[in-house]
């Protein structure tokens, strides 16, 4: 029940019995009404059986009004909890100031970038090094790592995988095909086609497009999975029950990706070879045995096994970049994002600059 009273000065409300469910607007209004005109606002409670967040609502409101007009106002008789929530509505910035963004000499911000740098390198050695430390547990028998997962994490990025594999690597051995074509037709060698999309997509070609398709797929998949128990606190879990984590959750992952990747490249190279093909026979008018004649003559085993060692060098990365972003992801849902954005955009120009040391390095030993 609600009530008020008015004098020169001072507005009394007085408040008692059942408050849930106060309906009463017009009465309402009247009292902000007078709460503008009046200097001094009085609250009081008397007898107050029963309320809700309706009266909080009212209260709250009155409250703001007599800020607004700098006006005085007075509780008496509300009980504990109500008073401690009116009190905590008031305090709350409702519109907090914006963070300082002025920036300090440019001396301290380079400096500030660097050592931000040097705690991110520290941060990946340390990891790097457990998971190296897990490797060795597992090769001695002792790793914390279920079976079932590594088979979960093993169907992943396997047979699930080879439909989207199928058609990118056909496409790209059908455009080596045209773009070598282009060139080769002026000199009456487009037979060498074969050649060309052969020895491009067995060397280094398919290991690449393997790569970009895995880290894009499979790579964002683990850096999402283990920020989302980061964020759950399932991680923490792990820990408080002695559990390592790099044997749970990043070994079955990193040693799922370093026996698929190789077959999944060999996978690439066919079917880049067979979009080459696709290109050569029904285009060039080159003859399937031809075209077959000169993919033969042109593949070696050396190439062959390069890019090979390529695609098992590409799961290494992909799986470390992806599970390093996730176990260090934050406490959020956007950090999730954030996380699974890095991870791939990581594990891509890692994968471009180990295929540079290794080109430059096969080159060194003639390979």
């Amino acid at each position: 029940m609600l009530n008020f009273e008015q004098n020169a000065s001072t507005l009394s409300v007085k408040i008692s019995g059942d408050c849930c469910r106060y309906d009463d607007e017009a009465q309402k209004e009247k009292i902000y009404v007078l709460a503008q005109n009046l200097p001094q606002i009085k609250v009081s409670a008397e007898n107050i059986s029963a309320w809700d967040s309706t009266l909080l609502a009212f209260l709250y409101e009155l409250s703001v009004l007599a800020e607004q007009g700098n006006k005085k106002i007075a509780y008496s008789g509300l009980p504990d909890n109500l008073q401690h929530l009116v009190d905590l509505a008031l305090k709350v910035d409702r519109k907090p100031s914006l963070p300082d963004d002025s920036r300090g000499p440019w001396l301290e911000a380079l400096g500030s970038w660097g050592l931000n740098i040097y705690a991110s390198g520290q941060r990946a050695v340390t990891f790097c090094r457990q998971v190296l430390s897990s490797v060795g547990r597992l090769m001695h028998g002792a790793a914390v790592m279920r079976g079932v997962d590594f088979l979960f994490a093993l169907e992943g990025c396997s047979y699930k995988a080879v439909g989207i594999m199928s058609l990118v690597s056909f496409m790209i051995g059908l455009i080596l095909a045209f773009v070598g074509a282009v060139q080769l037709k002026t000199f009456g060698a487009q037979i060498y086609v074969a050649s060309l999309v052969a020895i491009g997509m067995t060397r280094i070609m398919g290991a690449i497009m393997a790569g970009v398709i895995m880290s894009g797929r499979t790579g964002a998949s683990y850096a999402a999975t283990i920020g989302t128990m980061q964020v759950n606190e399932e991680i923490d879990a792990l820990k408080t029950m002695g559990i390592p984590t790099m044997d749970f959750l990043v070994l079955p992952r990193m040693l799922s990706l370093m026996i698929t990747m190789p077959l999944l490249t060999i996978w690439a190279d066919f079917m880049g070879m067979a979009g080459g093909a696709f290109v050569g026979v029904a285009m060039l008018d080159i003859s399937p045995q031809e075209y077959w004649k000169y993919s033969v003559e042109a593949m070696n085993l050396s190439n062959f096994l390069v890019g090979i060692f390529h695609g098992f060098v590409f799961g290494i990365i992909i799986a470390l970049c992806g599970c390093y972003y996730g176990v260090n992801c934050g406490r959020n849902a956007d950090s999730v994002g954030v996380a699974t954005t890095k991870a791939v955009v990581s594990a891509i120009v890692l994968m471009i600059v180990a295929t540079g040391i290794i080109t430059m390095m096969f080159e060194v030993l003639g390979i």
